[in-house]
């Protein structure tokens, strides 16, 4: 994951579902393009959102068994309100096939909604596809290894259940 457009994750059931929210601020550089005079978060980046969130639920869910939780397709996307500057899109992601425990699953199908207030701004269904760099190339074992660690850091700081915080 090369940016998070997660800022923080308010609620998260492993095995059923995630909350976390995007606060979106005029700061960010993309406004400026999209569209001058009328700076809304680029539907895209909605969907992105809520891709993200569902791949910390994943993650989770999974004890982090695979480095790479990545979108294999959107389903179903609909869009129905802008998110301007100075809003929050609380993205909400539920397991439509949770795994059995302990079981890793290779395709995870997902319910998935962001919202502006009580308004629903973005909705899909995601279907994300999970693995290890070392299925392809076992000499990348030790960089699966890498980014389970900096993703275990990572949502230390998006998600500061008791659990979490006394981990960092």
């Amino acid at each position: 994951m090369r940016f998070t457009l997660i800022d923080r994750i308010v609620d998260l059931q492993p095995g059923a579902k995630i909350r976390a929210v995007k606060n979106l601020s005029l700061a960010e550089e993309y406004l400026a393009d999209h569209f001058p005079g009328f700076p809304v978060l680029p539907g895209v980046l909605m969907l992105e959102a809520m891709t993200q969130a569902a791949a910390w639920l994943v993650r989770v869910s999974d004890d982090f068994a695979h480095s790479m939780v990545v979108l294999k397709e959107a389903r179903n996307v609909k869009y129905n309100q802008f998110v301007e500057p100075g809003q929050t899109l609380s993205v909400t992601a539920e397991l439509l096939d949770a795994p059995s425990a302990g079981a890793a699953q290779r395709e995870v199908k997902l319910k998935a909604s962001g919202m502006v207030g009580d308004e629903q701004a973005v909705s899909a269904r995601l279907v994300l596809t999970c693995y290890n760099l070392a299925e392809a190339d076992a000499g990348r074992e030790l960089t699966d290894q890498i980014i389970k660690h900096k993703m275990r850091e990572l949502l230390a700081l998006l998600h500061r259940s008791p659990a979490t915080a006394r981990a960092v």
